[in-house]
């Protein structure tokens, strides 16, 4: 897990993946300290600041505290913190995976539910018969079982080798859980994992917008018209999400698209 050559390269070649499955979760907030100043900048800073507070309220709707725990180590380590910015917990990845287990993804809303149930290939698609939320479930559950009994606390308990060597024994298929083969279960962890850090921000996941910010995706999109002609131009902008637009936080043209605001090289994204 930790021993990846380059996080950037390897979520610049996921991105793709980040396509997320709506699911929708009211968020409470606490009002920030009132302040005398006023502007654009300071109503730029007090909204970001209510996002902030909201995202530190939010509740979780489908996932118990040792749930929690659990998948906060687990995606740590997945994409992990690093010098080049915040990692999957730290982007809420967490509250993500949760949004979607509680929705219609979790129940398998949209999806065919009935059998037979053979062993399938991956080109054949889900090829379960229980649903996402009953795998998380499981595959939890399980998995702690496993490191109790092998290494005598739950997972989010052991040290962060211990932690490395329990996910490359699901993702390899060494271990055995009860309910669901290890393998499945890693797999729809790490998808998830990776949709969850790059999904638009009103998901739940991808905080800060730390995913569009360390790969350089714009996010909503614009009018490039103007930048057409212009070949091998890094596009570098603040990246903006649909909670910007709805919430008034970002500018927009006269047809609705995003005015996305331009980045020097020295600003990064």
């Amino acid at each position: 897990m930790e021993k990846t050559p380059s996080r950037r390269r390897f979520l610049k070649s996921a991105a793709a993946l980040g396509a997320a499955i709506p699911a929708g979760a009211a968020a409470q907030s606490k009002a920030p300290p009132a302040h005398s100043h006023s502007g654009p900048d300071h109503d730029k800073m007090h909204a970001q600041h209510m996002r902030a507070a909201a995202a530190e309220a939010r509740p979780y709707m489908f996932l118990s505290q040792t749930e929690v725990a659990f998948l906060d180590a687990a995606v740590s380590h997945l994409i992990p913190k690093d010098e080049l910015g915040p990692g999957a917990k730290e982007a809420g990845v967490t509250y993500f995976i949760d949004q979607q287990l509680f929705g219609g993804y979790g129940t398998m809303a949209k999806k065919y539910t009935q059998g037979p149930w053979p062993e399938g290939t991956p080109q054949q698609g889900y090829q379960s018969p229980l649903t996402p939320a009953a795998v998380y479930r499981a595959g939890i559950r399980d998995t702690n079982e496993y490191c109790k009994k092998t290494h005598g606390k739950a997972f989010d308990a052991l040290t962060r080798a211990q932690q490395d060597e329990v996910l490359k024994g699901l993702d390899g298929g060494k271990i055995e859980l009860d309910q669901v083969r290890s393998q499945f279960f890693f797999n729809m962890l790490l998808a998830n994992t990776i949709e969850g850090f790059f999904a638009d921000p009103v998901y739940g996941g991808n905080r800060d917008k730390a995913g569009w910010k360390l790969v350089g995706f714009p996010g909503v999109a614009a009018v490039y018209t103007t930048f057409i002609e212009k070949h091998g131009v890094p596009y570098k902008v603040q990246p903006v999400s649909i909670a910007d637009i709805t919430q008034k936080v970002a500018q927009v043209d006269e047809h609705g698209h995003a005015v996305h605001v331009m980045l020097d090289d020295k600003a990064g994204v």
